[in-house]
């Protein structure tokens, strides 16, 4: 494990500007991305050790931090251009 946090910011470094804008102009999207955060900090907090959890809450956590960034992805994608 790497121990980094995977911001959005830096899993979608092209899509900064538009994910700032959503934020502001879509309520669904700013609770997907507070969400992602969320989930994201917890997950650090597990593997760095400041907050242990057991193993499967900690792969339940990443199967919903990867489903967040789909959903995400996806309405980036729907955005664009």
């Amino acid at each position: 494990m790497s121990h980094v946090p995977h911001e959005l910011h830096e899993e979608f470094p092209e899509a900064a500007e538009r994910m700032s804008e959503l934020r502001k102009t879509d309520a669904h999207f700013a609770k997907l991305a507070d969400r992602y955060h969320e989930v994201n900090r917890a997950i650090h907090r597990a593997e760095t050790n400041v907050e242990p959890c057991a193993e499967e809450h900690e792969h339940e956590m990443r199967r919903e931090r990867m489903r967040l960034k789909d959903e995400i992805a996806g309405m980036l994608s729907k955005t664009a251009g």
